[in-house]
């Protein structure tokens, strides 16, 4: 069977020819990793790879293998999103107020300088939030790269104070230079090499400083039409709203099962991509699930409660489903 090969993963392999240290080498085949198509296909491939990644831990000495742990941040929750910008707009204080996590928050740049997760609650799930190190003049490192491709969305928190505009461009720059697309990016020829596309949002932070919001209408006029803008103060304001834009950021659904005659569990949904069928839930359920599975009854996105629904149907936010082995 064809690997069929993606051009993230592509990419990711030509960083791999290039690396220089053990830890970059690792990062990139981990990026090849989480961008591989998982299929039959691919399997003699996957593990090839992950022969690799542990031959080179195994070369790295004590201090270098505490340095990647403390780099690895394992996926959790619903999503994960990377929090990225330029220095000194407050990007941290905005994880500290969404989550629990404790990132350095002072006044002064260049205060983040490793990367913190923290859980931040919407509804009844968890989304993973992730501060980094700011982008600057200075190249990103490699570990920094490797997080925000390997995150399901970004958050881009800018200072309206600022000149927010500028910095919007110049992160998208620095993203661009690294082949790291935003948006509905397309490179301007097939010639060129292909790029890792993100979906975003943008942030403009310290709103109660932009005086009769000036620069956030400037915002909102130049890319009002390609992104989400939101407006928020780290001062509370605004987060509440920023939560709900989060969640619709990562274009996800929230399914709840029930046995017959049981009442649904609210507590603990299925999380899904939109656009998912009732074939790939029972899948999520228990992987034989989706073989055995000889109807299903669903409420909420059926024309009528409990009605049987087949594999194919497309699921919504809220739905309750019924299995039947």
């Amino acid at each position: 069977m064809p690997a069929n090969l993606t051009p993230q993963y592509l990419e990711a392999e030509r960083n791999y020819r290039t690396a220089k240290s053990p830890l970059e080498k690792i990062a990139c085949l981990e990026e090849m990793l989480s961008v591989m198509p998982k299929h039959k296909g691919t399997d003699h491939l996957r593990a090839d790879i992950r022969t690799k990644i542990a031959r080179l831990t195994q070369s790295l000495d004590k201090r270098t293998a505490t340095q990647r742990a403390s780099m690895m941040i394992e996926k959790v929750g619903a999503g994960q999103v990377a929090v990225i910008g330029p220095p000194n707009t407050g990007k941290s204080q905005i994880v500290a107020s969404l989550t629990k996590a404790t990132p350095t928050v002072a006044a002064y740049p260049f205060t983040t300088q490793n990367a913190t997760p923290g859980m931040m609650a919407y509804e009844n799930i968890q989304i993973q939030l992730i501060d980094t190190p700011p982008l600057s003049d200075q190249p990103p490192e490699w570990w920094v790269l490797n997080i925000i491709r390997r995150a399901d969305a970004l958050l881009i928190v800018l200072d309206l104070d600022n000149d927010p505009l500028s910095q919007l461009e110049a992160v998208i720059t620095r993203l661009q230079e690294k082949k790291i697309g935003l948006w509905e990016s397309k490179p301007e020829s097939e010639e060129e090499s292909p790029i890792t596309v993100k979906k975003a949002l943008v942030i403009c932070n310290k709103k109660d400083l932009d005086i009769n919001a000036e620069n956030y209408n400037i915002l909102r006029e130049i890319y009002g039409g390609r992104v989400t803008l939101i407006s928020v103060s780290t001062l509370e304001e605004g987060l509440g709203e920023l939560r709900l834009a989060i969640f619709r950021l990562l274009d996800i659904i929230r399914v709840y099962t029930k046995v017959p005659g049981g009442k649904p569990d609210y507590e603990d949904p299925i999380v899904l991509e939109t656009g998912s069928t009732l074939e790939a839930a029972a899948a999520s359920v228990h992987k034989d699930f989706a073989k055995k599975m000889k109807y299903a009854r669903i409420w909420g996105s059926g024309k009528f409660d409990g009605v049987m629904a087949k594999r194919d149907h497309l699921l919504k936010d809220g739905d309750v489903i019924e299995l039947h082995v």
